[in-house]
């Protein structure tokens, strides 16, 4: 775990073209028949993100975990130059760790209330998500190599 989390810091330190976000829209879009497909990225909003990850507005003050398998959450935003680059890593990973874990992106630009639970400040922001305990987050855009680390060692460790 100490590997874990120096490679993610040395990651941070190493990437400095994290995007900080500018003023965004107020647009909140809502389709409550989302949902996760195996082996593909799944774009999330509000009502998906609290029946598949995590409902805030019930559980305010504890996190749970509403979902079936480990997950990775890239909270992005279509001008963020280093989040075009995550998302193709994003789906090589959602293809490659298919019915092991899941992978979510939100729209920060779309999504604010969500960007702003997660204090989400830097992009891309990711997310990971272990079936039991806390998730942890990371900011930058990390190589695939990083990410595939982290699933082995930190989300699919955890599940067992």
């Amino acid at each position: 775990m100490k590997n874990l989390i120096l490679t993610l810091s040395l990651a941070i330190i190493m990437l400095t073209g994290a995007c900080t976000s500018p003023q965004q829209q107020n647009n909140l879009t809502t389709d409550k028949t989302i949902q996760s497909v195996e082996g593909k990225v799944t774009k999330l909003d509000k009502d998906a993100f609290l029946n598949l990850v995590f409902n805030y507005e019930v559980n305010p003050e504890k996190w749970v975990y509403e979902g079936d398998l480990p997950a990775i959450i890239d909270f992005y935003a279509d001008w963020c130059a280093p989040c075009r680059l995550v998302a193709p890593i994003m789906d090589q990973l959602a293809d490659e760790y298919k019915g092991k874990i899941r992978i979510y992106k939100i729209d920060t630009d779309k999504q604010k209330e969500l960007a702003s639970v997660f204090n989400v400040r830097n992009l891309p922001s990711i997310l990971f998500i272990p079936m039991k305990g806390q998730p942890q987050m990371t900011m930058g855009a990390l190589p695939k190599e990083t990410f595939k680390q982290v699933i082995e060692e930190f989300l699919l460790t955890e599940k067992q």
